[in-house]
């Protein structure tokens, strides 16, 4: 089988990045044996898949393989597809997210998901983000105040917008309200930060900045990024997962999987051979 030239992997692979993890710290989040179907048709088949804490994981894989139907599993967002039975087990720390009587609402605020379209409230900038913690009950304009700063902080876009606070979220560029959406998730503070092709329908300046942002918050939060383009998961994650027709082929280290691939159908993915 041929090996990918480490060379190649560097070339795409942000210079900013920390050597890779020699021993992989504790899991965030784990699935075990975990299969979807939709009706008859298995769209996830037997995964069993850990989720390091304060590292980027990246799912890769050509379109239909699974990955975004995985990535909705782990915050239960399938619940809310009709005809979907689900087997298996999803765990957050010690709890079984699937197990009766799980709190789903309260599940999201501690596995937020950012999606592959910006969708901002019809709202100001500012209620887009005091929009999480309101529904959790903050009511003190003080805390709110200090929550949609911090958020917007994080989420790289204070200086951008802190003159535009009561603006319509709607009036910002598509980069602009991606970076407002992932403050919306962050305005809750979440564990985990699940992110759906976040860059999909963005210019390359407005994907720099976003994969930028992820390098800032993965010291703070369990990323779990869904990725079609191979450059984008050789640069911004830690560990990298290839699906494949609803199945788990491959998971390691990004740079092993990307320079050493186990299985030939991961090599040939990578080396643009299909998807």
């Amino acid at each position: 089988m041929m090996q990918i030239d480490e060379k190649v992997f560097k070339a795409v692979r942000a210079p900013a990045r920390p050597a890779p993890v020699v021993e992989p710290p504790r899991l965030e989040m784990r699935v075990d044996g975990l299969t979807l179907r939709y009706g008859d048709k298995a769209a996830v088949r037997d995964v069993s898949l850990g989720f390091p804490r304060h590292r980027v994981t990246a799912l890769m894989g050509p379109s239909g393989c699974g990955k975004s139907t995985l990535l909705r599993c782990l915050n239960r967002m399938n619940d809310l597809v009709d005809g979907v039975r689900i087997t298996g087990k999803v765990r957050h720390g010690e709890m079984d997210l699937y197990a009766p009587g799980v709190d789903v609402t309260a599940l999201r605020k501690r596995v937020g998901m950012v999606f592959q379209k910006s969708n901002p409230f019809p709202k100001t900038i500012y209620e887009n983000v005091a929009f999480g913690p309101r529904l959790l009950g903050v009511r003190k304009r003080a805390t709110l105040d200090e929550l949609v700063e911090s958020s917007l902080r994080s989420a790289a876009l204070w200086e951008e917008v802190r003159a535009r606070l009561h603006d319509n979220a709607l009036r910002l560029s598509g980069g602009q309200q991606q970076r407002l959406c992932i403050a919306r998730a962050l305005a809750v503070e979440p564990d985990v930060l699940l992110m759906d092709e976040p860059c999909s329908a963005l210019d390359p300046v407005a994907t720099a900045k976003i994969e930028e942002l992820v390098f800032a918050l993965e010291d703070r939060y369990t990323i779990v990024i869904v990725t079609h383009n191979i450059q984008q998961a050789a640069r911004v994650s830690d560990f990298a997962a290839f699906m494949l027709h609803g199945e788990l082929v491959e998971v390691g280290p990004t740079r092993d999987v990307f320079t050493t691939p186990k299985d030939p159908r991961t090599e040939a993915f990578i080396s643009g051979r299909f998807g």
